[in-house]
């Protein structure tokens, strides 16, 4: 099976060469990364690391960037597809355990945790986002009746029926993206599985401030709803 790594990019000029050194080489056939009209120098390194870059003209949003990469994967003939953020706050040591539930058969969707194994506070997440984690876990669960230990996470498997089958070319341009995508999940009933990773914090990594941080999470209180009361959830664009 053909697995693309995908990666998102917004001024990762710090922290790529690590994610990217961190990819099992013999487990994936190609890496793609799309830059989001970064004001560094991410684009130059990628280009030396021998990465495949798409550029984006203007600074779309991290949904945005997600849509061009997983169009672009499936072109390329992608089986599996993994989501990678380029900040290197996500382990690409574990992507062959990731994607093994998709080539086994049993998953069609797997996330990598930061919560299972409950070391998240002592890998440097901030109280207010473990809180905040949880809180939002707890909703989407109760509402999609699913059982996973965290939704926010930056590094996930897609199968290529996943992809092919779910509406995400509608979905938000903003980081509501990655929340609608597993209601999709849900509503179209595929599988999702999870496997823990270890939680990395650090001052390069990228951090979501708290303005953009409440509008989040907002929107996935709003997103629920709209799943529990049947509504398209395209309507939510922020």
């Amino acid at each position: 099976m053909k697995t693309i790594v995908v990666m998102p990019a917004y001024n990762a000029e710090k922290t790529l060469k690590s994610a990217y050194a961190d990819i099992a080489k013999e487990e994936v056939k190609e890496i793609i990364l799309c830059d989001d009209y970064s004001s560094d120098q991410t684009v130059k390194l990628a280009h030396s690391l021998g990465i495949d870059v798409i550029t984006h003209v203007r600074n779309m949003g991290y949904g945005a960037n997600q849509k061009t990469l997983y169009a672009h994967a499936l072109s390329r003939g992608a089986d599996i597809i993994v989501m990678l953020h380029a900040d290197n706050q996500y382990d690409a040591t574990k992507i062959p355990e990731l994607i093994a539930p998709i080539k086994e058969g049993r998953a069609d969707c797997v996330l990598g945790s930061r919560i299972l194994g409950g070391k998240a506070r002592a890998g440097g997440m901030p109280l207010y986002k473990y809180i905040a984690n949880r809180f939002l876990t707890f909703c989407q669960n109760l509402a999609l009746g699913q059982h996973l230990s965290e939704y926010h996470t930056g590094l996930r498997a897609y199968s290529r029926k996943f992809l092919e089958t779910l509406p995400w070319d509608k979905n938000s341009d903003g980081f509501l993206f990655d929340a609608q995508i597993l209601v999709q999940a849900v509503e179209f009933d595929f599988r999702i599985a999870e496997i823990p990773i270890p939680t990395r914090y650090f001052p390069e990594a990228s951090e979501v401030g708290p303005v953009a941080g409440i509008k989040y999470g907002l929107g996935i209180l709003a997103l629920l709803f709209l799943h529990l009361v049947k509504k398209p959830i395209k309507k939510i664009f922020f």
